[in-house]
């Protein structure tokens, strides 16, 4: 699950979105969606994004982790639709959740990926991600953007990016590393602790994890 886990974190370093404020101040053009004709240039267009300030601010980043989270934020926010995949990981429990637990829920899970594998974007260069060639999806409103993702060994992981488009444009809502979903890895993980401990005890997990990001983001 980490190793997943960890290329999930660089992957979706591409696009995606954490609730999270950033605590750092980054450069404008990171911080807006983008919006692009088709999911392919749209992907395209936020890995060079990417480039651009891991090259601009790359010594920066490596003396102040609260710089990866910042990057990271403004990066992540604006283009992956952070609601709908949260409410899929609750899966069953996302009907009984109250609006507070749900909101409460879906910031504090990102909050605490960020936390524990936010520093993977350092480990992203151009030479590590490839995208295939598209093939657009039966339906106009989804979409699955394919990728090779090439660990320190040289062996590339294929890396698929499922979106939907949104009034606001494409979003990324799941990510499918070697095969295997992170919605769905992280609802049946969350499923069966919310079974176990209860909906607000998961909760408070994370947002204690989250707080643990925030305090090494104040010092």
């Amino acid at each position: 699950m980490t190793n997943c886990l960890r290329i999930f974190l660089l992957a979706t370093s591409l696009f995606a979105t954490a609730a999270a404020s950033a605590a750092v101040t980054v450069a404008p053009p990171a911080t807006a969606a983008v919006v692009a004709s088709d999911p392919q240039q749209q992907m395209t267009e936020l890995a060079n994004r990417l480039v651009k300030e891991l090259d601009a601010q790359r010594p920066a980043l490596k003396r102040d982790p609260a710089r990866v989270f910042a990057l990271v934020d403004s990066l992540l926010t604006p283009n992956f639709d952070l609601e709908y995949a949260g409410r899929l990981v609750l899966g069953t429990h996302y009907r009984t959740a109250t609006p507070e637990q749900r909101s409460r829920f879906i910031k504090s899970l990102y909050r605490s990926l960020l936390k524990t594998y936010g520093a993977a974007v350092l480990d992203f260069t151009p030479d590590r991600m490839k995208f295939l060639p598209f093939r657009p999806d039966a339906s106009p409103d989804s979409a699955i953007v394919r990728s090779e993702i090439r660990r320190d060994d040289g062996t590339r992981v294929p890396v698929n990016y499922v979106m939907r488009r949104t009034a606001n444009g494409w979003k990324v809502w799941d990510v499918v590393i070697e095969g295997i979903s992170y919605v769905r890895n992280f609802r049946k993980d969350i499923g069966l602790e919310i079974q176990q401990r209860g909906l607000d005890a998961v909760i408070a997990r994370l947002e204690a994890e989250a707080a643990g990001m925030d305090a090494q983001r104040r010092k």
